[in-house]
């Protein structure tokens, strides 16, 4: 068993303990191909509860600050993520990022670059759109929702949409006006997404 899917078996274990778990939509994740994966983000737990049931190992952007800690460090690289300088065009973590899914692999962003506080979306950064225009790679939309407590453990829902093609994106090139409206099409499927599920 390889340390990814050693990890996986025991965050599965720990976050079923935590929360009181239902999984939407998971027949719509691809298994033959590498893809964006893009999701709220509402928790630090978030990275788990994405990548959980999707059988093919996630490639996570993540903070910078967390490759700082030593421990740490080496258990989120073994775990298969590279990290991203927020703020500041890391064109290093694009290229990586790029690598991932033109190799066929999942590569799993939180476009919205922090977490939100209120578990209402922020606004999306554009990462997310120019890796699928450099790549011609399609979008699984994801959103976590936190819901009502039920006895001891909060209901947490995630939920996976249909596939968003990169021809539905309408990507044909890196023309800003492009991007921005693959970007407002991204918005407004994870916002209905957050709207459809119910506590």
């Amino acid at each position: 068993m390889s340390f990814y899917n050693f990890g996986r078996a025991v965050t599965n274990a720990f976050v079923h303990l935590l929360y009181h778990l239902k999984f939407e939509g998971l027949e719509n994740i691809p298994e033959d191909r590498g893809f964006i994966l893009c999701s709220n983000h509402i928790s630090d737990l978030d990275p788990i509860l994405v990548a959980v049931r999707v059988k093919p190992q996630c490639f996570f952007m993540a903070k910078e600050e967390l490759f700082h800690i030593p421990v740490l460090a080496s258990i989120v690289r073994a775990l298969g993520a590279f990290p991203v300088a927020r703020g500041k065009g890391d064109t290093a973590a694009i290229d990586r990022a790029v690598e991932v899914v033109n190799s066929g692999h999942v590569l799993a962003i939180f476009p919205e670059g922090t977490r939100t506080k209120d578990g209402k979306l922020l606004k999306l950064k554009s990462g997310a759109i120019v890796v699928a225009s450099k790549t011609g790679g399609d979008l699984l939309p994801c959103v976590v929702k936190k819901g009502k407590r039920k006895i001891l453990r909060r209901t947490v829902t995630v939920k996976y949409g249909k596939v968003i093609s990169n021809q539905t994106l309408g990507i044909t090139g890196t023309s800003p006006s492009e991007l921005k409206q693959a970007n407002k099409l991204l918005t407004a499927t994870l916002t209905g997404m957050l709207e459809e599920i119910h506590d």
